[in-house]
């Protein structure tokens, strides 16, 4: 360590890989976050689009006394198909010129997403990983922070020191967790020793059925915690119990359980295995609770309180467009009243009606060009609202963080007077400023469908309690009906596909 305190490089790849969507292509990147350098720390101290791991890790080392900040490169993409190949070849050779170009580093903090990959690449965390340890030696500390949604490889944990997985869903807890990494750095730094144990389970469960509020992940969230125990207090430092996501469909998708502690790798993986026992126990309670599109209406039809409906098949935060049009086509052709629909992604509709202006009228064609699982669907439509699309978040996943929409509008179908609101840019309907930017007041919505698979739950919590919100299932991507997806590379069998998968304990001396 130098007179200015340690040396930390910084880096980041965030992407949840969904082998069914189009591969990620460096435009997503670059719309969302593609940060290099230096400036990266500026962007930490402020309000920024950087994933909020790095400002929560930022501030944590700051608190803990003088450092130097060595920051690399960020990178992050919505969730979508594998990165590019030549995104992911510009991204590790920057990694690797960057670091090698510092000198040498006293720790390395990598903030990734964890299910991503790459066409050409299935385990691109391992590779980065194997990477910097190549390059910074056996004794420089590397942390590695993931979403929950990670996949797991053993050649990932045996190229760090410790992983730090989220342990909130709604995903609301990065910056805790990317302060938990700066701690465990400096206890590196004071001497301490980590060691891990791993255990991978062919278990993929539906990402509806894993929510850290209630339910069975809940309950293996909090026996985790249990278990974490404060420095000088006991030898197990973190457990990630990570729950995977099944559609990056890889050899190494499953739950897993990581298990760091301080020099007692024995009481490691005495916690790693009393834990993954529990997960196996528990695993026929991971069963989606949804509802058709038919019964969707039909409650709507007859609500008198508001409700939330949430299109979790097509969630573009696991990959989907945003663009089918099973919800909206049904509560349309209903005319169901007092009906709010977003984000609908379909950067020609937003042109339409940025081209008609304000009070305007034109013909919305959803999907002109159909695919897979998007219909067209026509109607007209009266623009009551237009923005650029960028804002602020204030609640959940976002909060404090600046996104994009892309251009986009508020407009009304004419014949049901339902309300959608139409973006460029492919994301999920998570953060409540995204409907307020366009002068809708939430507090007196009837109807809300939302396209997202569970984040949206934190940010729309303050108006629609969890008895008033129904998850609706229909084709698309990120469907939690498992069996309606074509798996090519997810390891067989595994449950709950295979009612005969089965779990082999580590045999640990």
């Amino acid at each position: 360590m130098n007179g200015s305190g340690p040396r930390v490089a910084i880096l980041g790849f965030h992407l949840e890989a969904n082998a069914f969507a189009p591969p990620s292509e460096k435009g997503d990147f670059i719309a969302q976050c593609w940060e290099e350098g230096d400036g990266i720390s500026a962007l930490a101290r402020s309000v920024s689009h950087l994933p909020a791991e790095i400002p929560g890790f930022y501030q944590r080392m700051d608190a803990l006394g003088p450092w130097t900040p060595v920051p690399l490169i960020v990178v992050g993409a919505p969730p979508g198909g594998p990165a590019a190949a030549d995104v992911w070849r510009d991204f590790i050779s920057q990694v690797e010129s960057r670091l090698r170009a510092q000198g040498p580093v006293d720790g390395v903090y990598i903030a990734n997403h964890g299910a991503s990959s790459a066409v050409g690449v299935d385990d691109t965390e391992a590779q980065l990983a194997r990477l910097i340890r190549s390059i910074v030696g056996p004794d420089v500390p590397v942390i590695a922070t993931h979403d929950l949604h990670c996949n797991v490889s053993e050649e990932t944990v045996a190229s760090l020191d410790a992983l730090v997985s989220y342990r909130t869903n709604p995903h609301v807890d990065q910056r805790e967790r990317a302060a938990e990494a700066a701690d465990l750095l400096h206890e590196v730094f004071e001497g301490e020793r980590l060691v891990t144990a791993y255990i991978r389970l062919p278990i993929t469960p539906p990402s509806v059925t894993l929510s850290t509020h209630q339910g069975p992940y809940a309950d293996i969230v909090r026996r985790a915690e249990t278990m974490m125990q404060p420095k000088g207090q006991g030898p197990i430092a973190v457990v990630s119990a990570a729950s995977g996501f099944v559609f990056s469909d890889l050899p190494k998708c499953g739950m897993t359980v990581t298990v760091t502690a301080r020099g007692d790798l024995a009481a490691a993986r005495r916690a790693a295995l009393e834990l993954a026992r529990d997960v196996w126990k528990d695993r026929g309670r991971y069963i989606a609770n949804t509802i058709d599109v038919a019964k969707a209406v039909e409650l709507a039809a007859k609500a008198e309180q508001p409700l939330l409906f949430a299109d979790v098949a097509d969630n573009p935060g696991g990959g989907g467009g945003g663009n089918t049009t099973w919800l909206l086509e049904a509560f349309d052709r209903a005319r169901v009243p007092g009906v709010t629909l977003g984000v609908f992604v379909s950067p020609e509709v937003a042109a339409k009606a940025h081209e008609a202006g304000v009070g305007g009228e034109f013909q919305a064609v959803f999907n002109a060009q159909p695919g897979s699982y998007t219909q067209r669907y026509e109607a007209r439509a009266k623009v009551l609202c237009l923005t650029d699309g960028n804002g602020v978040g204030r609640r959940g996943i976002l909060r404090g963080r600046k996104f994009s929409l892309g251009a986009s509008a508020l407009i009304e179908l004419c014949d049901s007077g339902m309300q959608v609101v139409v973006g460029s840019l492919r994301r999920q309907l998570a953060e409540p400023a995204m409907l307020e930017m366009h002068g809708l007041d939430i507090s007196r919505l009837h109807i809300l469908i939302v396209k997202s698979r569970g984040h949206y739950r934190a940010g729309f919590d303050e108006f629609f309690p969890n008895e008033r919100i129904h998850d609706v299932d229909s084709p698309g991507l990120t469907t939690p009906n498992l069996s309606q997806i074509h798996f090519k590379r997810l390891p067989r069998p595994v449950w709950p596909l295979d009612q005969d998968a089965a779990w082999i304990e580590p045999e640990w001396d």
